[in-house]
């Protein structure tokens, strides 16, 4: 249950940031200075080359190298290593100029101006033949330098273009996907409004000015701008790859929803992405934590292995609404919940802050002060002494028995449904808040698509399964007829894979799973409410009611048994609440959105039914989570506080050692404001 750690050069708890020296070429004495506190913070790694192209190539074909060379020969004969970057993300001045074709067009048609991020066409081929010479200029020279120990390919790949190249290739993807016009006409509807297409050549992208209003249409828009994504991403490793096929290679992600990174992660040796949270928002940051936890244990699941945190802040960041500073013990905490989640490193943005434009203030491991007595170094200083004393879980996976749907399609599908809640059916709130009641429980749980195995799980939750195919709806059943418990909600099994609503009754090809039929669904104003009300005696032993909110489905039992029933409106008394008895296997069927207090009941209920193993056996007080990690052999559990009070634990009778320490703990354990605590046992 140990896989091999990222790189071999590099067997310990990855800890750095991104590095920028290109913006200091004229300060030798800061990046000499720079190598000094890299050691003293106990940092091992940065992020090299992001954004900088221009000091590479800063004339077409002419190459400055030697300030890149210096670097890396100072981190190998310093002990520091690099993620090298390709430095696609942002395209030098000339390039513009010379060939304006490589900037993207809006969805309005119209060319951007030269600037920001990510503003180039992934189907020019000036700018893949660009990329392609510039990446392998870079993997030619530095793909076996003893400091490099993988590839950063581009950062956070994001928006869309929709120019002429661009068109052209989404035309050729749909004849690829459809084959013929009846069979694309058929799948996106179009007889409604007199869409029907007669030539490929009539496909256009969506835009505000034409065509937006076939939700086929914009679901495979959607499904073509995120392959042209990962076509790209897969084509800058083609050019670094053989080289040395040795290094691993990731890119950072984002949250990012142009993406479906479940497809892209296929692409990558290892996964990294981004996080930074809004702490101390309010003084309970619980439900911050468990929101990052799901984000954690998502990008965790793409690949089922460790993960990179590739990015976050040693302090605050510049661009929220409201850029708070960490309190005191909170780098800490965030830094090992994502630890905690999977990830065999810390890293941030950034490692000194610039001394101009647009991220000048954003938060750094070394200030403009640009010396090491300042708090925020203290902290990333003493999180590297954390980190060195956790080697051994480099490589230690999560045991989930859990498993949380979330697919890329099914987000995009639900936010274009018009209807029946255009005010918002909040499909990730919902899915986190399912999420949070097993975070809270300290149950492990992986984050997966539809296209995934399901082998493995006791329990699979799918909520909101607006988007389900028939062959989803096959695999879940099977899931249930092998013993699983599977939980569904409102607003599933309503449309299929090009966005075609199911005939025959919804939940579509989960009817026969569930055991229900739902007739209508009842759309709630944000100030009105229904309840439901559990039946004397139901099978999970709840009681009482709790509130319904924003939706409610109107079902009929078809085989399922009610376990609570609506209280209020006409519908008074029907089905809110099922379970179906299928093969050696249960479903349960929530017909209406509930708040925490109703899906923490629900689901302790459904852990202890299903015996799924929580990562420590004690009451948690509430905001405070407990997850962990295990080797096979040794179980690490991670104790986070985010009540933004002190609390207390009691430990179950296992034996317990400090990670850092290894020495005993007493069963009775205190977590401070912002505290966390790594302790070990023998697994059982």
């Amino acid at each position: 249950m140990k896989q091999a750690p990222i790189s071999a050069k590099l067997p310990v708890m990855m800890h750095g940031a991104d590095y920028n020296p290109d913006q200091w070429l004229n300060y030798p004495e800061v990046l000499k200075e720079d190598i000094r506190l890299m050691k003293l913070a106990g940092c091992n790694v940065m992020a090299v080359g992001i954004f900088s192209w221009a000091s590479l190539e800063p004339e077409e074909g002419r190459f400055t190298f030697e300030w890149l060379d210096r670097l890396l020969d100072s981190f190998a004969d310093n002990g520091i290593y690099a993620w090298l970057a390709t430095p696609t993300g942002a395209r030098p001045n000339w390039m513009s100029e010379k060939y304006p074709e490589v900037l993207r067009v809006g969805p309005n048609r119209v060319r951007n101006l030269h600037g920001m991020r990510h503003n180039h066409c992934y189907n020019s081929p000036i700018f893949r033949e660009k990329t392609k010479i510039i990446n392998s200029k870079l993997a030619q020279r530095y793909a076996k330098h003893p400091a490099v120990i993988g590839w950063h390919i581009n950062n956070e790949y994001s928006g869309e273009c929709h120019c002429d190249y661009c068109q052209g290739a989404f035309q050729e993807w749909i004849r690829r996907k459809y084959e013929s016009l009846d069979a694309l006409n058929e799948a996106w509807w179009t007889t409604f409004w007199a869409h029907t297409y007669s030539s490929w050549s009539q496909i256009e992208s969506p835009a505000p000015h034409g065509e937006f209003a076939v939700h086929g249409h914009n679901l495979d828009w959607r499904r073509f701008v995120s392959d042209q994504h990962i076509d790209f991403l897969q084509f800058e490793i083609e050019a670094v790859r053989p080289f040395n096929p040795s290094l691993p290679v990731t890119t950072n992600m984002h949250m990012i929803e142009s993406i479906d990174y479940r497809k892209m992660a296929k692409r990558l040796d290892v996964v990294s992405w981004d996080a930074y949270p809004t702490w101390h928002d309010r003084k309970d940051d619980s439900e911050l934590g468990a929101y990052f936890g799901f984000y954690h244990d998502l990008f965790r699941s793409l690949l089922r292995k460790p993960f990179v945190l590739m990015e976050s802040t040693p302090s605050m960041t510049n661009w929220q609404g409201v850029s708070k500073l960490k309190q005191p013990g909170m780098h800490k905490l965030s830094s090992l919940q994502a630890v905690a989640h999977g990830s065999d490193s810390i890293q941030y943005f950034q490692w000194r802050k610039s001394r101009g434009s647009s991220e000048k203030f954003h938060g750094a491991v070394v200030d403009h002060a640009g010396h090491e007595h300042t708090r925020v170094f203290r902290d990333v200083a003493s999180l590297g002494g954390t980190l060195a004393e956790l080697t051994e879980l480099v490589g230690t996976t999560r045991p989930a028995e859990t498993a949380i749907l979330f697919d890329w399609d099914n987000r995009w599908a639900i936010k274009d449904a018009q209807g029946p809640r255009n005010s918002g059916l909040h499909y990730e709130e919902t899915v986190h808040a399912h999420y949070k009641a097993f975070w809270e429980q300290g149950v492990p749980a992986d984050i997966i698509g539809s296209e995934d195995g399901f082998e493995g799980y006791k329990l699979i939750v799918a909520p909101m399964l607006y988007l389900c195919s028939e062959e989803t709806g096959r695999k879940l059943q099977q899931f249930v007829e092998d013993g699983g418990t599977l939980v569904t909600t409102y607003w599933s099994g309503v449309v299929n894979e090009t966005d075609l609503c199911h005939l025959g009754g919804f939940p579509g090809p989960l009817r026969k799973t569930l055991g229900i039929w739902a007739e209508e669904i009842e759309a709630l104003h944000d100030h009105e409410a229904n309840s439901i009300t559990m039946l004397e005696g139901n099978a999970l032993g709840l009681q009482g009611s709790f509130k319904a909110v924003e939706l409610c489905e109107l079902i009929h039992s078809e085989g399922a048994e009610a376990l609570a029933v609506y209280g209020e409106s006409f519908f008074a008394g029907r089905p809110a609440l099922t379970v179906n008895k299928l093969g050696a296997g249960r479903a349960y069927h929530m017909a209406a959105r509930h708040q925490d207090d109703f899906l923490n009941a629900f689901y302790v209920g459904i852990v202890r039914d299903c015996g799924i193993k929580r990562a420590v056996d004690a009451v948690l007080p509430a905001g405070v989570t407990a997850q962990v990690r295990t080797d096979g052999l040794k179980d690490y559990i991670f104790l986070m506080n985010f009540s933004g009070i002190l609390q207390e634990i009691t430990l179950d009778d296992c034996s317990y050692t400090d990670a850092e320490s290894g020495l005993p703990i007493e069963q009775q354990l205190k977590l401070d404001v912002h505290g966390v605590r790594v302790v070990c046992r023998t697994r059982e």
